[in-house]
């Protein structure tokens, strides 16, 4: 269908798009047992701006799905007639380009309207239509030629960029029980969020400016409320963590907030972990005013597990951080870890003690430390202020005694 009266939008922010999946079958009917078609409507709001086809062939439920695909008509039917043969077996060719695939989803009938007409957002909408449609025994197939439209040349455009290969001059295919589709999938939604993040601009694309980008603090209101949250349930983990563990060193490879800590601090005493979780408690305190700044080795290695642990939640429990930052202002930069990760720090350095090759680099009398010059990596250092005059106060305590 071609979509009429989509609202003029500035830039094509992926973050406004929802994809509704709708397939009508009768409880008894034959047919739905071979062959499922998938209608994906695009929207933006209450307002259709494009949308997507889906058939699905299940190889092992139809028949012959050589027959029932051929009676879809169209571009499945010519799927059916490259891939299989008149008894609805899969052709040697086929079987020999893809590793497992036992059933088939073709993706054609593409219609969006500008500004949504861009083959990175056709991907992802394709990504969503792969993930939940198949499974890893499915050859997932786009049209090649560009004769059929805008939208089959847009569709031939996401499949290149979710790593589909050319099985004829018609089809391009993509065999889900590989991992390079999966890592390109994954790349491209990490593409359309950061687009999303900042209101559809591109910061890929030659028009893209360095000051844009620079507009508004990574720490929004609504990230450093998320932060604040995962830097407190770290700290009753880490709290919860000091009591039962008392002095016990651990072992590699142990459970827990501790146990996955460098390999460095695994012999460290209780006395050492209260400080630690201090530095939780110490975090999460300075992002009640939206600003944080690490001021030991030990807070930069709690700032990076809260990061992740923010990152978690924004993934995990949506409706949580939503209870959280209902009442703050939206920002384009919310949530965008990444950049917390790359900001927030003056370096990395911490991080090197997860590296096994590096092992010893927290020695200041080693020359691999003496050539990095890294400072304060040993655990016994990792409370030492990087600038006393900027010193967090010695009297402040500890949250548990």
């Amino acid at each position: 269908m071609t979509i009429q009266g989509a609202s003029a939008v500035v830039k094509a922010d992926p973050g406004a798009l929802v994809l509704e999946f709708r397939h009508v079958h009768r409880l008894v009917d034959l047919a739905e047992e071979g062959v499922h078609s998938w209608q994906i409507r695009v929207s933006v709001g209450d307002e259709a701006v494009g949308s997507l086809r889906a058939t699905r062939g299940l190889y092992w439920k139809a028949g012959n799905l050589y027959e029932r695909m051929a009676d879809e008509q169209s571009f499945p039917a010519l799927v059916a007639e490259q891939l299989l043969d008149a008894e609805g077996k899969f052709r040697p060719g086929f079987e020999d380009f893809v590793d497992m695939a036992s059933s088939i989803l073709v993706l054609d009938e593409l219609d969006l309207v500008e500004p949504w007409n861009d083959p990175w957002i056709v991907a992802g909408v394709a990504s969503s239509a792969i993930e939940r449609l198949t499974d890893n025994q499915f050859a997932v197939v786009f049209p090649r030629a560009v004769s059929g439209g805008v939208g089959a040349l847009l569709l031939a455009e996401a499949a290149a960029l979710l790593s589909a290969e050319p099985f004829s001059d018609d089809l391009l295919i993509i065999d889900t029980a590989l991992a390079a589709p999966e890592e390109a999938a994954h790349r491209v939604r990490e593409r359309l969020r950061t687009r999303a993040r900042y209101g559809g601009a591109d910061p890929w694309s030659k028009d893209w400016e360095e000051e844009d980008e620079a507009d508004g603090e990574v720490l929004t209101a609504r990230t450093a409320a998320v932060l604040r949250l995962a830097l407190q349930e770290l700290s009753d983990q880490a709290w919860q963590e000091v009591t039962e563990l008392g002095d016990e060193p651990l072992r590699r490879g142990a459970n827990g907030l501790f146990g996955a800590l460098p390999p460095v601090t695994l012999h460290q005493d209780g006395a050492w972990r209260r400080q630690m979780a201090r530095a939780f408690d110490d975090l999460a305190a300075d992002l009640a005013s939206t600003e944080v700044e690490p001021r030991s080795t030990g807070e930069e290695m709690a700032l990076h597990l809260g990061i992740a642990r923010a990152k978690d939640l924004t993934r995990n429990r949506p409706h949580r951080v939503h209870e959280i930052v209902a009442d703050l202002p939206e920002h384009r930069r919310d949530f965008d870890w990444a950049a917390c990760s790359d900001l927030l720090f003056e370096d990395h350095d911490v991080l090197m003690l997860f590296d096994n090759s590096l092992d010893g680099i927290e020695d200041d009398d080693t020359e691999v430390n003496q050539t990095l010059g890294v400072v304060n990596l040993a655990p016994l250092d990792w409370f030492t202020p990087f600038d006393p005059e900027h010193a967090r106060d010695p009297s402040r305590g500890f949250r548990h005694r």
